[in-house]
């Protein structure tokens, strides 16, 4: 790696240390404040994780923290997106769950709310603005959070619509431990969340990026390489400068958006990208199989 390359990525990489310890944070006063005070639990493995305590203190006598089964689950997700999603994402997400479960376990437990409607609608907010963060800055909470960002990519599908198919089977379990009424406000907490995520982080919203750039040929290849996708390259003129420039036209998912950026930053600093929304599009549209395929053929 050139030094060019480490100094571009080292903001990049503190930004999202910054932002991977604020959404553990998020998720902390969500758990230890809102959502165990209240025996209410939220979705994925950290839900799953709230039941095995619970679980735990009935069957055995003994509770074991959440934040234990949290880090039990998050090495072996970590392990399973390893391949699957990216190296970096997941080295980061699975430090993001064994944070969290540091946290959960050395941070005390405050019942804030007093009210189990309102701990609900709280820790929904909390818990989707952390994962709506996560992966806005190309990382994750790690968990249902790395499934869910699998079978984004593979079927264009909300990622807060997956997590709330899954969840329902948490909602379930609930209702046998701590009674039905608690459940359903478990429900409200989730479908809190999954609002919150989609209007943070809309990974299935397609979008038009335009980007004008001096370094056309080698911006499209890198581009290409990544990304898999059609490029149409227009030639421009500057009103001000009036120095010739190309620009790029390309329709890209959500989820690649970070990406793109990243890489336009990373070979023309200068470049002026302008993203809109899309609202259809027609014809040949690559999805995440057809990438993948393309990928191997080089």
């Amino acid at each position: 790696m050139t030094i060019r390359k480490i100094q571009n990525s080292f903001p990049q990489l503190l930004g999202q240390i910054i932002i991977l310890i604020f959404t553990a944070l998020l998720e902390v006063l969500a758990i230890n404040m809102f959502l165990n005070p209240n025996h209410i639990f939220t979705g994925g493995f950290t839900g799953i994780s709230q039941l095995l305590s619970l679980a735990s203190e009935r069957l055995f006598g003994f509770q074991i923290n959440t934040g234990v089964f949290i880090l039990i689950s998050s090495v072996t997700i970590g392990l399973f997106g390893w391949k699957l999603v990216g190296s970096r994402f997941t080295i980061l997400s699975t430090a993001n769950s064994v944070l969290t479960s540091l946290f959960i376990v050395y941070f005390p437990v405050i019942n804030i709310a007093q009210n189990v409607l309102l701990a609900s609608l709280f820790s929904g907010v909390l818990m989707g603005i952390a994962t709506g963060l996560s992966m806005r800055f190309g990382l994750s909470t790690g968990g249902m959070d790395i499934i869910a960002m699998i079978v984004q990519k593979k079927t264009g599908r909300s990622v807060g619509v997956i997590s709330n198919t899954i969840n329902v089977s948490i909602v379930l379990v609930a209702g046998v431990f701590i009674g039905w009424p608690n459940a359903l406000y478990t429900l409200i907490g989730i479908f809190a969340t999954g609002q919150v995520i989609d209007t943070i982080y809309t990974g299935q919203q397609k979008l038009t990026a335009f980007i004008v750039t001096d370094k056309a040929t080698e911006l499209t290849k890198a581009l290409q390489n990544e990304l898999v996708r059609g490029i149409t390259i227009l030639p421009s003129v500057g009103a001000y400068s009036h120095q010739p420039s190309s620009t790029l036209f390309m329709v890209i998912s959500r989820v690649e958006l970070y990406d793109m950026e990243q890489i336009v930053r990373e070979i023309d600093p200068h470049a002026f990208i302008n993203i809109v929304s899309t609202v259809s599009i027609n014809g040949l549209w690559l999805d995440s199989d057809h990438q993948a395929s393309l990928k191997k053929g080089r």
